[in-house]
């Protein structure tokens, strides 16, 4: 059994597709063409057997980027049937549902599709609607920006920051279990170095570029940078919208001034640059994701890609659009719209697509560790 996680978790029966897993793995490792593509790779190289630990640790350190599938001389329609993204992509999945807190909601996964979340975002829209029009406002009046007369301030900060929170929370708590299960207790921890390259690795998506800096296999063997740029609008255009959401905090709460904010002002400037990102984005990835070559991931989980996508597309759109009409009448419903796809979007945070961000950047910080000591160890012979 392999060295880093021998004294972890005691030899379990593989599933189907965890099994697939390791074949293709055992293959790969006595091939070695793939050696210099993405981190999986020389993470592979580093054992001779693969566990369960080993198999959910190298699935989501893949990037399904489709470079070692159209490299591989062993892929479809060769007896051996090697595809390591569609492979990975099926564990992967079922890692999601095997650390997801509480364990029962692992299979929500399987649903956060299309239909669920626009389900989601209209009831949430009727419900809020329903309380604004029995509280007595006027759906059609014009109120100059201002939110809160439509929703008090406090009851948005308490409502959405505690779902928010503890969204964060549930997931915070299935990665912990991902990496303790999937990582050895090295004695001198992860040092600043593992973090700081892992950091760099997920804020460039440097493995998007398929390990040798050509880029992504799309439709055919034709490689291309556009899926790792349409994923930097989406992360770039999220972060904006977070950071707006925090200046905008810190206003309110520390400098006394509150919404609304001039078009000039930080907040509106930051969310307004993060809302055209998650348009372009998504747009994009919604593209690439009915385009991509039919070997490529796993077919079953389109609809929860597709369905993230949506909410992301949703959230922006509204977003903008609510800033763009704020002055008029239109105001209260596009407010009521954006609050319900933004509390949708929340509550999907640990059990949809947004979760394999968080389980990607843990995969990293482990390979970053795992480089760092093997380098030690060289210099130390």
């Amino acid at each position: 059994m392999n060295s880093n996680t021998k004294n972890l978790i005691p030899l379990v029966q593989l599933t189907e597709n965890e099994q697939q897993v390791k074949q293709a793995l055992q293959i790969c490792n006595a091939c070695r063409y793939c050696e210099t593509f993405c981190a999986v790779f020389p993470a592979m190289t580093k054992r001779l057997e693969f566990t369960q630990a080993d198999i959910h640790y190298m699935a989501n350190l893949c990037h399904n980027c489709g470079a070692c599938l159209h490299a591989c001389q062993y892929a479809p329609p060769h007896e051996f049937g090697v595809n390591i993204p569609q492979a990975m992509a099926q564990v992967r999945l079922e890692t999601y549902q095997a650390f997801a807190v509480p364990a029962s909601f692992g299979a929500i996964y399987k649903k956060t599709g299309i239909a669920l979340v626009s389900g989601m975002t209209l009831s949430f829209f009727l419900l809020m609607l329903a309380g604004v029009w029995l509280n007595g406002t006027d759906l059609l009046g014009q109120y100059q920006g201002d939110f809160y007369a439509i929703f008090p301030h406090n009851f948005l900060a308490v409502l959405f920051g505690s779902v928010f929170i503890t969204a964060i929370l549930l997931l915070g708590l299935g990665v912990a279990k991902f990496w303790n299960k999937t990582s050895e207790i090295i004695p001198q921890g992860v040092a600043q170095l593992d973090i700081l390259q892992a950091s760099k690795n997920v804020l460039t998506l440097k493995y998007l570029d398929g390990g040798h800096g050509k880029g992504c296999n799309e439709e055919d063997d034709r490689y291309t940078q556009i899926r790792r740029v349409f994923h930097h609008f989406t992360m770039y255009g999220f972060l904006l919208c977070f950071l707006a959401t925090s200046v905008a905090t810190f206003y309110h709460y520390f400098l006394g001034l509150e919404a609304p904010y001039g078009y000039t002002s930080l907040p509106v400037i930051l969310g307004t640059l993060g809302g055209i990102g998650l348009v372009i984005g998504p747009i994009g990835l919604l593209h690439l994701n009915i385009k991509r070559h039919p070997l490529h991931g796993d077919a079953k989980q389109k609809p929860m890609d597709r369905g993230f996508i949506f909410l992301l597309l949703l959230i922006s759109i509204t977003g903008l659009a609510l800033l763009a009409f704020r002055d008029s009448s239109a105001m209260t419903l596009l407010l009521i719209i954006h609050l319900a796809t933004v509390m949708t979007f929340f509550l999907t945070i640990p059990f949809g697509k947004f979760a394999h961000g968080f389980y990607r950047s843990a995969a990293l910080l482990k390979f970053a560790v795992e480089e760092r000591v093997a380098k030690h160890k060289v210099k130390t012979k």
